[in-house]
Formats: structure tokens, sequence, C-alpha cells
């Protein structure tokens, strides 16, 4: 699969093509429905697939202009998503710079830079809502004339459904925000995870006699947060752990992140700058700031006979 970043790195081997828009967080059922339908057509008209999505999400970018800090936690990451997209059998993935310069963009002008100019698109699906363009004037109505001007076929998405509810990211928060991961897994249609690199942290939690494995997360909002049992996976090996996803505001967190401490004889091999995928399968408590270093320790200790038992560990 290729992997596009630009409007302004489209080739001529780029053009030709069905395509879709979207964020696409979580890569979910709903998703991956519309992506099946894409490939059907596809096969059809003997084209690529190809997926245009944002980096970062419109309202992450907004949201950092204007500090409010009201765009939803991800779901996915960049690197997670590509992968799942992959998974998908998706062709190619066009990822915009979401900028002032593509924010700028009128509705006219992003049909015929992109969908047109770009990537000489044949057969374009959306979602009935979708909104584009400087002033918000491209809509589903607006791509249905542009499609009759410029010569492209359009489609809107499909709902998909599960016991009567439309599958979304939106309801895939909810359920992560109540720790509902066996409900988040059927929506998402893969058990929830987080992935990322271990790096080199504060290393707090091994002075405290618990180390762990800080997660980088580059920022990128959570969904949830809280104190977790989860199965570290690295690779083929899956490890019993416990994790805190969040600020820790005890010691006076602002960036986002990911610690976990491995309970198993695992956790003492050298974890630094491996690829750690995080599946999580409990939730113990919320994050909460303690009255010092020792009542934090004692909260930690509580935290890990509480995984140990979650895993039946001795």
């Amino acid at each position: 699969m290729r992997v596009v970043r630009g409007i302004h790195n489209l080739r001529s081997e780029h053009r030709g093509c069905v395509a879709t828009i979207g964020n696409f967080d979580g890569v979910h059922r709903g998703h991956q429905s519309l992506l099946q339908a894409l490939k059907q057509k596809a096969q059809v008209l003997g084209l690529p697939v190809t997926v245009i999505i944002f980096e970062p999400q419109p309202r992450e970018y907004f949201d950092r202009q204007s500090e409010l800090n009201s765009a939803p936690g991800r779901i996915t990451r960049f690197r997670d998503k590509v992968e799942r997209l992959k998974a998908e059998g998706v062709d190619q993935v066009v990822c915009l710079s979401f900028n002032e310069r593509l924010r700028s963009l009128t509705a006219e002008q992003f049909v015929k830079d992109l969908i047109v100019d770009g990537l000489d698109v044949k057969h374009l699906v959306v979602g009935d809502d979708f909104r584009f363009g400087c002033d918000r004037s491209g809509d589903y109505a607006f791509l249905k004339s542009a499609a009759l001007r410029y010569g492209f076929e359009l489609a809107s998405m499909e709902t998909h459904c599960h016991n009567n509810e439309r599958v979304s990211s939106t309801y895939i928060r909810e359920a992560l925000d109540r720790a509902d991961f066996d409900l988040a897994s059927d929506l998402l249609g893969w058990r929830y995870s987080i992935s990322g690199k271990v790096v080199h942290g504060r290393k707090l939690g091994r002075q405290l006699g618990v180390p762990t494995a800080n997660i980088q997360l580059s920022n990128i909002k959570a969904p949830f947060s809280g104190v977790f049992a989860v199965e570290a996976k690295l690779g083929d090996v899956r490890m019993p752990s416990v994790a805190n996803l969040g600020i820790k505001p005890t010691v006076n967190g602002i960036a986002p992140s990911l610690e976990v401490h491995v309970l198993s004889n695992l956790a003492s091999q050298d974890l630094y700058g491996k690829r750690l995928t995080i599946e999580f399968k409990k939730k113990i408590r919320d994050e909460k700031k303690f009255d010092g270093i020792d009542a934090l320790k004692a909260a930690i200790e509580q935290d890990i006979q509480v995984a140990k038992a979650y895993f039946e560990l001795d």
C-alpha cells in the first residue's frame, strides 16, 4: 500500500481511482463495510482503492488554534490507522495536512485540486453529512453538481448498525469512556489497543519500585483515562500488565502518557525502542491526584494486586 502525504506529492501513478474521504478514526465496522463496497466497485472498474484522510484531524486543528481542548480523543493514531486500512485492502492512502492552506480552500478548489486534477477520481463515496471548504459550502448536493460537471460517479455511505445502533466513532468513544471494552471491540471489529514505541521517561516508576514502559503518545489525546489491567504485546508474546493512561496529576503531568508495568518475569527485559501494543482488558480505577508520593505508591501496589487477581497470577 502506498501512503502519499499532501496534494503536492500526487503523481500520475496515483491518478485514476475509486475513493472515499474522512477521518476513519478507529477503522470500525462501519468503515470496513464501506471499504468492502468500495473494493467491489474498484474490481468492476479495474482501479485502485484510495482513502483520503487528514492529519491532524480537522477538529484537532481548530482546537489547537483556539486552545479549547474540545476535540474528541483519538481511537487510532496515524500509524495504527494506516495499518488497519492496509489490512482492509486499501491500495493507497492520501494524507492531507490539515493546515491554514487546506482550510482556506473553497469547495470548488478542493474538488478541482484533489478529486479531479490530483487523483482523477472515477467513483467517490462520502457520508451524506460530509462538509468541506472554507465556508462549509461543500456538501453532498455540491458534490452531486460537481460530479455532473467533472464526470465522476458519486455515492453516499450506507449506515452500519450494531444492535439497532449506528456504528460511529462517537459511539465507540462512549463505550471506551465507560470501559466497556467488549462493546467497543464488537463495534470496532478488533480488540481495542494502543500501539507505540517505548521511550525514556522520568523513571519515577523505577524509583517507586515499579518500573514502567513509557509509550510515546505524541500529544495525541486518548479517548479515556485511568488505570487498567492490560496485555502488553511484543510480537507474539503477551505480557499481563497494569497501565496508567492519562496525565499523572500527582506528579504534575501535563502531556498525555501511557505507562505500563509488566507483571510477569518478562518485565526485566529491555523494552526501550521496541514497539508495544497495549490491549485493554479491565478498568481498575479512575486517574486521581494523591496526597504525595507515599499515597501514590500505596495506590499503585493496590492496582497491581487487582491486576494480578484479574489475570489469576500469584
